[in-house]
């Protein structure tokens, strides 16, 4: 088999990190499908991921390892890992308990283009806690 259908067909995990050490996660809620947030996981992430069960993630602007839920405790427990053809994606399915977002709504995509509209936003959630409460900064 061929190094590109090794990767794409085959059954060894073989994660693809970026140029920058990084690999794309979306979490998405186990039992409604709805997409949660986009996220980034370097190797060590990833391995802590699975070895935990709890989802940790690469914080690219603060340049460390964030675990979701640190400072919300609002925790994501993954229940299956899914990998793209390329090995260069993954998809969390999760379990959570509340809001996902750090601004109070349950995904991170509570927004969505105006019909007819090229620049303006309109909400389509909404928030499901007090970010105020949850982080104690």
């Amino acid at each position: 088999m061929s190094a590109n259908k090794e990767i794409e067909e085959g059954l060894e995990f073989v994660p693809k990190f970026d140029a920058n050490g990084l690999i794309t996660a979306i979490s998405q809620d186990a039992a409604t499908g709805e997409v949660l947030m986009v996220a980034y996981m370097n190797e060590e992430a990833l391995k802590l991921t699975l070895e935990t069960g709890n989802a940790v993630f690469f914080s690219r602007s603060r340049k460390k390892l964030w675990k979701k839920g640190e400072e919300s405790g609002h925790v994501q427990k993954v229940e299956k890992i899914l990998v793209d053809c390329d090995q260069d994606c993954l998809i969390l399915k999760v379990t959570v308990d509340q809001g996902q977002c750090h601004v109070g709504y349950q995904s991170c995509f509570y927004r969505a283009i105006k019909q007819n509209s090229k620049d303006n936003l309109e909400f389509v959630a909404e928030k499901v806690y007090d970010p105020k409460q949850a982080y104690h900064k």
